[in-house]
This record gives C-alpha cells, structure tokens and sequence, in this order.
C-alpha cells in the first residue's frame, strides 16, 4: 500500500515538473535526485551553399525592393519574392549575399533554396540554361513545325505539344531534343511534361530519357536462368 501511494505521489510530482517547464511557471517539484526533464536544443548551423557569395556579372542589372528582386540581362528578366526569414542584399560592385533574417530552423532551410534560386535567375539572365533529351524506340522522332514539337512515339497518331514563351526546342538527328532558355524552372517543367509521354522502360530502354539519365535494366522472363 505504501508503494502504491509513494508512486502516485512521484507520477504527479513528475506532471507538474513536466508542466511547469513547458509554460515557463513557478510549481513545487520533487527532489531533483528522483525526478528531472531533459530538453534538447537544435542549433541552426550556417549553410554551405547559402553562404556562398553570388557574382553578378557586367551585363546584369539588380534591382532591389525589399524583399523582392529584379534580374534584368541580355537574354530576358525575371523577379523573386523572398521570405521574410531571408533577405538579400548588395556587397560589393558585382557581388549580391543572401543571408538569414532570423535564427530559426526553417530559416537555415530557405538560406540555401534561396541562394540557389537568386543564382539561377543571374545565370539564366546572361548565359541561359538548356535541358537535353534522347529518344530511344524505333520509329521514334520529333521535329519542330513553327511553335510545335511533333512527337512521333508509337501511338495512333503524332502527339504535338506548345513551345512556351521563352523557350526554344531544337531538334538533331529527329531524336536529339534540347530545350533552352533564361527560366531553369520552365525548362525542367517542358522537359518533363515531353518525357513523360513514354519514360524509359526497364526492359529495352525504350522511351524518352534525359541525356545524362541513367535506366537501370531489367532481365526479361526469357533471359532468366532456370
């Protein structure tokens, strides 16, 4: 009986150490021998990518607006938004530094997004960007009629696809398609939308890959050993 009631009596002395730590108030404890709460603590470590500096070249104009950005350069212009847990700002002639507002885990996670985001938009404003694909499968080819891809995949009839503005889509060989532009997010998002009409197949390859894509095969029912 009388172990019975001291266990009662520790349980409840534990909710309330428990308790009172969480809202931060003043309560009675038990003995700290007996009783204890641990708490661990997260630091937020700086990232490697988001503290990289980002070179602006010559032919680039920035402008800034709070927390909004204009990317203006040979090839187009484009804008960014950021959180208000990061901000941007201009170091030197030519050098542009993301850093965090605040010192908070989702902060530390947009430091190297937005990093990453505000040098596409440099990059992709002066030099461009350009996603390659490879048609695999025979009697697979593509062509370009005015501001349409033609793909010719097997089906009953050609399937044919939009440019999006900005983009341009040169086609070699009838099975060599490469997308470029200044936007990197409209590039990836048109290469996709044209591989997933026929993704690679594990078996012979066949489909729509990326040039550096790599298909992991699979043996058939016929090449497998008894």
């Amino acid at each position: 009986m009388a172990s019975s009631v001291t266990s009662s009596f520790q349980i409840s002395n534990f909710k309330s150490v428990y308790l009172g730590e969480r809202s931060k108030l003043r309560v009675s404890s038990a003995p700290a021998t007996r009783v204890g709460v641990f708490r661990k603590t997260t630091e937020c470590k700086e990232s490697r990518i988001g503290k990289q500096p980002i070179p602006v070249p010559s032919n680039v104009t920035i402008k800034l607006e709070g927390q909004d950005i204009q990317v203006k350069g040979p090839l187009g212009e484009l804008s960014l938004t950021y959180p208000r847990e990061v901000k941007v700002e201009r170091q030197d002639e030519g050098i542009l530094k993301v850093s965090k507002a605040v010192e908070t885990r989702r902060a530390n996670q947009m430091h190297g997004l937005f990093r990453t985001l505000t040098d596409n938009l440099v990059v992709g404003v002066s030099k461009g960007f350009e996603k390659k694909l490879q048609l695999i499968g025979v009697g697979y080819r593509a062509m370009v009629e005015g501001n349409d891809v033609v793909l010719n995949l097997g089906f009953s009839h050609p399937v044919k696809m939009t440019i999006p503005d900005g983009l341009k889509v040169k086609v070699e060989e009838n099975t060599k398609i490469t997308v470029s532009g200044y936007n990197k997010s409209d590039i990836g998002q048109f290469a996709a939308s044209i591989r997933k009409w026929r993704p690679p197949e594990p078996y012979k390859g066949k489909g729509i890959k990326y040039e550096d894509e790599v298909v992991r095969r699979k043996e058939g029912k016929a090449g497998k050993k008894k």
